[in-house]
């Protein structure tokens, strides 16, 4: 993740992400093997009140996480989900 050029590369390929996106990925990349919960996210990436009864860190988490697998399910999977707690960027990868 390059912040200054606003670019992602994995594998060598590079990987279109929107602004929110970026940003969630950032905020993982700042905060390697640590548990997110969601209202973390939502504080740190997102800039207006939203509602936290929402499931949009989710869906975001989702479609960053088909973006950075590249829809191969073989690719190993960076962002983890903690059942009832949120996410963390696995920093073993």
């Amino acid at each position: 993740m390059d912040t200054l050029t606003h670019t992602v590369t994995r594998a060598g390929k590079r990987i279109k992400l929107n602004r929110k996106e970026f940003g969630l990925l950032e905020y993982f990349m700042r905060n390697p093997g640590t548990l997110l919960t969601r209202s973390m996210i939502l504080d740190h990436v997102w800039d207006t009140d939203v509602d936290q009864l929402t499931n949009t860190v989710d869906v975001h988490v989702s479609f960053l996480r088909r973006k950075l697998d590249g829809g191969r399910p073989d690719a190993a999977k960076l962002i983890k989900t903690v059942h009832g707690y949120g996410y963390k960027l696995d920093s073993a990868q």
